[in-house]
């Protein structure tokens, strides 16, 4: 099984190719600036890395969020289009497991997280038995202050961007999310998106103003 992932729930996008659970070749891709898109090239350039044409591809797995509206919105256009134009079936898998399924060495359970902006995050508990990773419950949008009470209720280590060593959402992390992504199977390209936890801030800014 070869599949081709990309995430950029955050503004470090990441792109990985994989023979089965093995990493063949992986990039990452900075998401944040105007005057360049960055994310279709890591994937052009991971792609041919790993040296296997697109036609050999069997699956196209995008981060599903929740995370950055702009980023996502990028991914999941991408995901989308390579799909469609390449006639591969298109899996989702959510971004917060991805930082644990990318970054994780020892087995335990792992409380990940994604800055929600506001003083919020999104958090997901997930399980890793050293092979594969396993979420306990659905991501819920929490309050920074309350994310403690959380992490020692779970017995969990709190992980992601902000937190310990600084875990980014990491694509090669399909590779531990078999599992989930057999359970879940291919999304229908015309009604996929990605998961966004919340709205747009200039989303919430336009209905602001217009009360």
């Amino acid at each position: 099984m070869i599949t081709l992932a990309l995430d950029a729930s955050t503004y470090d996008g990441s792109v990985a190719v994989l023979d089965g659970s093995r990493v063949v070749a992986e990039s990452q891709a900075v998401m944040r600036g105007r005057d360049a898109e960055r994310l279709l090239p890591a994937v052009e350039a991971t792609l041919k890395a790993s040296g296997i044409p697109l036609a050999n591809v069997d699956r196209v797995v995008c981060g599903s969020g929740p995370g950055s509206f702009t980023s996502l919105r990028i991914a999941g256009s991408i995901g989308k289009g390579i799909a469609l134009g390449a006639g591969k079936p298109l899996f989702a898998v959510s971004s917060l497991a991805l930082i644990v399924g990318g970054n994780a060495a020892e087995p335990g359970r792992y409380l990940a997280l994604i800055d929600a902006m506001r003083g919020e995050y999104f958090a997901a508990v997930f399980v890793f038995d050293g092979s594969a990773v396993v979420a306990e419950g659905a991501p819920i949008l929490m309050a920074r202050s309350e994310l403690d009470v959380l992490a020692g209720n779970r017995r969990a280590m709190q992980v992601g961007p902000d937190f310990g060593d600084r875990w980014q959402p990491r694509a090669r992390g399909v590779s531990r999310l078999e599992r989930t992504l057999s359970a879940g199977g291919p999304v229908s390209l015309a009604d996929w998106e990605p998961t966004y936890g919340r709205l747009a801030e200039a989303q919430v800014r336009l209905e602001a103003a217009s009360r």
